[in-house]
């Protein structure tokens, strides 16, 4: 059973039902029906993201994000790091009133920077942490290229790995670009010379990933989670 109902997304969210109901089908399809999971989102605001803000791609992954949420979470909520050189903002995004939410929130935030994928992971671990919550987290991660300190963000993945999040890293722009050779290699670390399990999968989301149809976004989503999930309840990172 979802965590919020189908009557209460059409009541507070009407746009989001569609890909409410396509995430019901994915997490179904991988085993993940009735699981309670925290999500947070992780948007790129580096000054080559500029397009993505501009024509609503970035909100349109943040209402397919919401829409997964609410399945995993019943607070009808997602909190969004937003980061550059630096983490710019932390908010959050909730079914009621998530029309133009993203607009909203970078309005205020001034120049567009570099890319420390480290800094907003730090965000989302003391999040976490201060939450108090103990259950698995799932991280949806966007970002159009590879971070200013790669060692860091290595180290911060290989760091995170003791704790129940799993990092779903989402690239925005040419699928073959040599600047996704460093999320690749992320997605690949060995298990366990560098971590102590898998917590990350990488995807490339292609030029215009709104064009990327609600069913493959969300099996994208949720298939490695789902991977994650046995190992990491096998080695007592997430509680049975």
């Amino acid at each position: 059973m979802a965590a919020i109902s189908p009557r209460k997304v059409e009541e507070t969210a009407p746009a989001l039902v569609g890909p409410y109901e396509s995430a019901g089908v994915s997490l179904r399809k991988h085993g993940l029906d009735g699981l309670r999971a925290a999500v947070y989102l992780v948007l790129d605001r580096s000054g080559s993201m500029r397009p993505y803000y501009a024509d609503d791609t970035v909100q349109a992954l943040a209402d397919r994000v919401l829409g997964l949420s609410a399945h995993l979470d019943d607070d009808g909520t997602v909190p969004v790091v937003f980061f550059s050189t630096d983490v710019d903002a932390v908010a959050e995004i909730a079914l009621d009133g998530h029309e133009g939410a993203v607009e909203r929130i970078v309005a205020g935030l001034g120049h567009m920077g570099k890319t420390s994928y480290h800094l907003a992971m730090d965000a989302v671990i003391d999040h976490y942490l201060d939450s108090g919550a103990t259950g698995p987290a799932l991280v949806v991660f966007q970002t159009d290229g590879g971070p200013l300190s790669r060692p860091a963000a290595e180290r911060y993945l290989c760091k995170a790995a003791k704790l129940p999040l799993f990092w779903q890293f989402v690239g925005f722009g040419d699928p073959d670009s040599r600047q996704f050779d460093f999320l690749r290699k992320l997605d690949e670390l060995p298990v366990p010379a560098k971590r102590t399990v898998d917590n990350a999968g990488f995807f490339p989301a292609g030029h215009d990933p709104r064009r990327v149809p609600d069913a493959e976004l969300y099996d994208r989503l949720v298939a490695e989670f789902r991977t994650w999930l046995v190992a990491a309840r096998a080695r007592g990172i997430v509680r049975p």
